[in-house]
Order: structure tokens, then sequence, then C-alpha cells
């Protein structure tokens, strides 16, 4: 491209900045007041209670105030037998009458049994009935017609409720599975069955139920040893803090063990290789081809060959030569990236403040999850309850059909599909509100991933403009301005909102476009149309690929914006030219800092974690006493280490946008300033002594 202009009395951070892309602010703005508008509508029309409460074959929920269901508060399942069928999962709905109930049934009757009694019984006849539709009393009605028109259930099952549902009482007895101490039963329509029909229709409902056990535990675990994972997650934090500090002193001496580490680990191995092949020297059979044995399962008989051994030490050879060739020639650019990270250290070392904003951005992605949650379940509940036919008969042309319980036994379908009923289906409605209910969701979904990109640009400009100016103070750190975070999140907030919005706007696009192409994958899975899953794979491969560069861009257009105070557009081209620029030092930075980085967050895990480890399992003869006693001590344990991760994670990504930041400002160093005493560089003595150039010029205030 043509020559930069620059700016001969430039001094860091531009202060007289203008607004940027003023029009992209006001449109967000505009969004945000619509999201607030979409929330207070989806708050109005939706109710969350249908989905803690069941609801019933009536569209009402069970325990709904004001209705015969207020002291009901338990669904209750006509033939549960009818829950394994698979048109569950298709309609998430069992395709059988629901009922309300105050208790579950607690034994086993049949109808036929209850009404060949009723007289003479009159007491089981009325238990039996409270499982009935309400309002039935009947007894003289023909049992075939009564199952026909589903007035009473052909059974009831001792059962408890879960999840608010009333699901058969399994236990296993010497291995064998019972409900109430029985394994067979009567299905109410003269056959006898297995427990293990149940079993199939509740299927996982033991297992949720032990999931609830183990639930409780974990939940004691925490309540014990919540103050013990706190001290843990404050050493994480004094760990981070002193591994960022003493980085400055240790950059290079980590990463050079770590480089002769490899590079020794893998002469080992080619030494080792060479010893193997030598030693099947003359050993029946290991002069035999791979190709001559063909595929084995057993991988040990490969190891067997001398050809095997061989292929091995080629591939240690090569990996070894390129490693070596690599540190020769990239010598003096590792050691530029390992100045940057020591120059990063000590940026950190004076602005302190900054280690402590990613809790800033993390309570601005907490208030965004939030929100979109809460949001996202007032609008999935916003709907009317929809009725549709369920037929006993699976032929009737009209099941599935939607249907209005008001005039249902009116219409002609009861008279064609005998038994037939209009149930409750699901929430949903013909309204322009809820027609429109899904793009409402992707709306909602939308705004929220804008909202969590423009937290993270914020972030990341905030930082950028901190440290920059740590950069381009002449002297360190007298000319480093008064609170330069601060400085620089009013900065950024200010004039760059606008700016800060469309790139995260830009990410927004991509990320939805790569959830709803994940949403498609979801639901073509049962399809086997191998093109249409190879197409979605290669879109999935190519937006996942624009995600990350977008990222890289983005990152680097921010800390542009941070310095000039241009709009998004000129930072972001200006930022790419200049990287491509020095493309071969970006490539080493970037590998070394994520390299350091991440040696650095495993010591802080790993550290922790052992710590924690022989803490919670009381082996730490002086502690011994103080651990508390648990039911699960990997509970605590992994919540230390996971922990202990992301305090490292949130730490290590503002070193890591320091070091980017130093680096975009030290290749704006080298193209704007020659060493000169009219231009002096801004750089660190020792940045400067590796470049290889003369003796930094003094400088004058």
């Amino acid at each position: 491209g043509e020559p930069r202009k620059f700016d001969p009395k430039f001094r860091g951070p531009i202060h007289n900045r203008h607004c940027t892309d003023i029009i992209c602010c006001v449109i967000f703005i505009v969004v945000i007041l619509g999201y607030i508008a979409l929330g207070i509508v989806a708050w109005v029309h939706g109710d969350p209670r249908k989905v803690i409460y069941p609801t019933d074959s009536y569209g009402q929920f069970c325990g709904q105030k004001g209705t015969l269901n207020e002291n009901k508060t338990i669904l209750f399942y006509f033939n549960i037998l009818k829950c394994a069928s698979p048109i569950v999962l298709i309609n998430l709905q069992c395709p059988t009458t629901q009922l309300c109930v105050s208790k579950c049934p607690d034994r086993f009757a049949t109808y036929i049994d209850v009404q060949a009694s009723y007289r003479y019984k009159p007491d089981q006849w009325n238990y039996f009935r409270q499982f009935c539709k309400p309002g039935f009393n009947n007894p003289r009605k023909s049992v075939a017609q009564v199952l026909r028109d589903e007035d009473c259930p052909s059974m009831v099952i001792p059962s408890r409720p879960f999840l608010k549902r009333c699901f058969p009482d399994f236990s296993t007895k010497n291995g064998v599975l019972t409900v109430a101490n029985q394994t067979t039963f009567k299905d109410g329509r003269g056959k006898t069955r297995n427990v293990t029909d149940l079993r199939e229709a509740a299927n996982g409902i033991n297992n949720v139920l032990d999931a609830r056990s183990v639930g409780m535990k974990i939940f004691e675990d925490y309540a014990i040893s919540w103050y013990w994972i706190l001290i843990g997650l404050f050493i994480a934090m004094i760990v981070s803090l002193l591994f960022l500090v003493l980085l400055r002193f240790t950059a290079g001496v980590l990463f050079w063990i770590f480089i002769f580490g490899v590079i020794g680990i893998i002469g080992y191995g080619i030494w080792h290789c060479y010893w193997e092949y030598n030693h099947l020297k003359g050993i029946p059979g290991s002069d035999l081809t791979v190709y001559d044995i063909g595929f084995q399962t057993d991988f040990r008989v490969y190891l067997q060959l001398r050809q095997t051994w061989l292929a091995f030490m080629i591939i240690l050879c090569v990996v070894e030569v390129i490693i070596i060739l690599m540190l020769i020639f990239l010598r003096n650019r590792i050691r530029i990236a390992i100045a940057l990270l020591k120059e990063g250290s000590r940026a950190i070392g004076y602005i302190m403040s900054t280690l402590f904003y990613p809790i800033v951005t993390f309570i601005l992605i907490a208030i965004c999850i939030s929100y979109w949650a809460v949001t996202a379940v007032f609008l999935a509940t916003s709907g009317e309850p929809v009725y549709k036919v369920m037929a006993n008969q699976t032929l009737c042309k009209y099941a599935n059909l939607t249907c209005d319980p008001e005039t249902f036994n009116t219409t002609n379908v009861t008279k064609l599909c005998p038994g037939a009923q209009c149930t409750f289906a699901f929430y949903g409605g013909e309204s322009l509100y809820h027609k429109y209910i899904f793009i409402f969701q992707l709306a909602n979904a939308f705004v929220f991933l804008w909202l969590v990109n423009f937290a993270i640009a914020l972030g990341q400009c905030t930082l950028a403009g901190a440290f920059a100016s740590y950069y381009w103070a002449s002297r360190k750190p007298a000319d480093i301005p008064l609170w330069p975070l601060f400085s620089s999140f009013g900065r950024a907030i200010r004039y760059h909102t606008g700016s800060l919005a469309f790139g995260a706007l830009i990410l927004a696009i991509v990320q939805l476009i790569r959830v709803i192409l994940e949403y498609l994958d979801h639901k073509l899975k049962g399809t086997q149309n191998s093109f249409t899953r190879f197409l979605l794979c290669c879109l999935k491969c190519c937006f996942w690929c624009l995600e990350k560069f977008l990222k890289f861009i983005n990152r680097n257009a921010y800390i542009m914006i941070a310095i000039y105070g241009k709009n998004f557009c000129t930072s972001a081209k200006e930022a790419f030219f200049l990287l491509m620029r020095n493309v071969v030092r970006v490539a080493v930075l970037d590998k070394v800092t994520d390299f350091l980085l991440f040696l650095g967050k495993i010591l802080v895990a790993g550290g922790v974690g052992v710590l924690a480890f022989f803490f919670f399992t009381q082996r730490i003869p002086v502690f011994a006493q103080e651990a508390p006693a648990l039911n699960y001590y990997w509970v605590p344990l992994l919540t230390v280490i996971i922990g202990s991760y992301l305090v490292a994670h949130g730490f290590f990504s503002v070193y890591a946008m320091c070091v980017d930041t130093l680096f975009l400002c030290f290749c704006e160093d080298l193209e704007r300033n020659d060493g000169s005493t009219a231009k002096p560089y801004f750089m660190s003595a020792s940045l400067h002594r590796i470049l290889g150039k003369k003796e930094l010029s003094p400088k004058k205030a």
C-alpha cells in the first residue's frame, strides 16, 4: 500500500477524539431498547409455571389456583404402559389420558375387579374412583365402554410422585425388579404382565431417582466444604498473580528449559528406536513388513517388527530436525517474543488494577445470560394450550389433528373413531404473537450473542488503552497517566460504543449462523443423506474458521481503536496490514505466548489440585483434623481444579491482551521512529538490543 502518514507529535493514546461509527451506536441502543420490550412482552404473556407444573388432558396445570386442581398437584397417567411407545418422542406427550390427583395410588387394583365387587366393597370403589375422570360415578356402565372412553384407568399400580408425576414404585429385591414386592400384575384387560414392562415405560426414572440421592449427597458435600473451596480458589488467585509478576524474570528460562527438554526427550526416543531396531536383528519373523501381516487389532504384534521401529526412528528424526532448524532460523523472533512477554509482565506490575477487570466482564456476561434465559423461558411458555385428537385405534384419520374440547363431542370424530378424545398436547397458539414465537426466540438468541460479544469487546478495548498508555510513556513509570484503566474505560464507552458494537455485530451474525447449522445438524441426525451431512459439515467447518479469523481481526482492531480512536473498518484494516508486514513475528509471538500461558494454567490448576487432593483425602498431617468428612471427595476437588483453571484463565487473558497490545505498539514504534534524537524509540532497552540496532538514543522528555 501507499506509505502511511504519521503524526510527528504522537505521544501515546490520543485524547482529543471524536465519536466513531455513530450509526451503529444508534442501532445498538435501539436494539437494546427493543430487547427490553421483548422481555416485557414475553413476561406479560409467559407463565413459567407451565414448565414447573405438569398439565393434565384438559389443559389445566396441576395445583393451579382457582380451579378444581388447586389441591391436586401430581399428574397421574391412566395407562403408563403407553409411555413406552415411540409416539412419546415425536409428540413429547404420552398417548393416554392424564389427570391431576392429590396423591398417587398405593396398591394394585384393576377396574374389572373393583366394578365386580362395588356393591359389597364400596370403600374399594371410592378409592379407585379418585383416579377416574372427575364426576364419574357409574359402576353400571359396561367395562368395555369405560375403557374405550377412558373414564377410568384399567388398573392402578403402587406409585410414588417424582417430578410431580406418578411413577411405579420400583425396588430391586435380590436382583429382581419388583413393585410393592410383586413381580407380576394384572393389566385390567385380562392379561397378567411382568413388572419389567412397567420398567420400560418409566425407563430412566430409577436412574433419575438414584441421581437425586447422589445430588443430595453432592449438595451436602458443597455445604460442608464451600469455604475450603473458596480458600483453594484464593490460593489459585495468588499463584496466578505471582506467576504473571515473576514472568519478567522467568519467561526466557521456562521457555528454553522446556524446548531443550523436548529436544532431549525426542533424542532419547531416537536412540531407543535405534536400540530396538538393532536388538531385533536376526530374530525370526522380525524382518516381515507391515504389509505382510496386514491389519492386526493387537498393536503389540507391530512392535516385534524391525520395520515399525525404523519408521518411528525416521519420524522422530524428521521432527527433531524441524525443531532444531526452527530454533536456528527463528531464534531472534523467539527472543523478541520472550522480551515482549517480560515487558508485558512489567506493564502488569505497574498497572495491577487491570488484573481485576475480568470481574467486570464476568458480571456483564452473567447479566446477559440470566436475562436471555429468563426471556427464553417466558417466550417458550407464552403459548395457549393446543388440543389434539387422541384415538385408541391407530387407523383413525383424525388422529393428531387439532381440536376444540368445548365443541369436540358434537363433531363426527367421536362417531367415526369411538373412544377418541380431545386432549391437551402442548403450548402454542394461532395468534400473530404466537406464530412468531420462533422468530422472537431467534431474535432473543441473536441480541444475547451481540451483547456478550460487546461485553468482551469493551474489556479488550479498555485493557488495550491502559497498556498502550504504558508503552507510549517515554519515562516509565513516571509518565504513565493517573488511573490508566479508568480513563481508558471512559474513552471506550464515550467515543467508541458504535465501533465496538459493529465488531460485536459481525461476530454475532457468524455465531448465530453456527448455532442454526448445529440445530439443523441435530435435526438431520436421523436422515442418512450423506450429501446433506457432508455439506453441513463443510459449512460448519468454514464458519468455525471464519469465527476464529474474525475474533483475531476484531481483537487487533480494538487495540488500534484504543490507540488512535479511528472507526472500526479503518482500525481493522490498519491492524491487519501492520500484522501482515510482521507475519512471522506474529506467528512466533502467538505460539510462544499461548504455550507459556497454557503451561501457567496447567501449573496453577495442577498445583492447587494436588494440594486440594492431599487436603480433602486427609493426607496433610497438619490439617488432617480440619478436613471435612465428605461423601465424595472428588466433588470439591473437581470444583477447585476447574475453578483454579478459570481464575488463571481470567488473569492470563488480561496478560495475553497486554502482550498483543505491546506487540502492535512495538510494530508501530518500529515503523514510526528510527531511534534518532528527533524520533526516539519508545520500546525498552532489552527489546531494542535484540533488534541489533545501535543502543537506544537518550530520550529527552
